[in-house]
């Protein structure tokens, strides 16, 4: 594999995924969208549940897609960077994707507010950066793990 392969093949998964993270922020993913989605799912599970408590699980779910989508992002820009920069300490990689997903965040977030149906929150830059510690926790964890094995 050449050299240009080798760094599509390692940076288009996470150039996809942030694509992604900017797609879920359009207006199609906005609160009102959604809540329409999972009360019709919540009432079919669970046909007596309250209003209020419909709105705290969506509340809930929709924080937990923001972690989900930083860690993701996070675990891809970790991997990305260890296999196609070397560093003598893996912290680098660690610090490098933690910028990126701050950048990537901030960025989200300004973005939201030019959208009619969304809003802009510091609070979910906080959360979305949780997510990206989440996800270079989990990649550092990996990563000593598979240097122990190779020793």
């Amino acid at each position: 594999m050449n050299k240009t392969e080798h760094i599509i093949k390692n940076w288009l998964p996470v150039v996809l995924w942030i694509c992604c993270i900017f797609l879920l922020s359009t207006e199609s993913f906005s609160a009102e969208n959604t809540s329409r989605i999972l009360e019709r799912l919540l009432r079919f599970l669970i046909p007596h549940i309250t209003a209020r408590e419909i709105g705290t699980i969506h509340i809930f779910v929709r924080k937990a897609a923001h972690v989900t989508e930083y860690c993701i992002a996070s675990l891809l820009l970790f991997h990305s960077f260890r296999n196609t920069i070397q560093f003598q300490r893996y912290w680098w990689w660690v610090l490098y994707s933690l910028v990126i997903v701050i950048f990537v965040a901030a960025t989200d977030e300004y973005h939201q507010a030019f959208v009619i149906s969304r809003t802009s929150s510091v609070v979910d830059v906080g959360i979305d950066i949780v997510g990206g510690i989440l996800g270079q926790g989990i990649s550092i964890t990996l990563y000593r793990l598979r240097r122990t094995r190779e020793k």
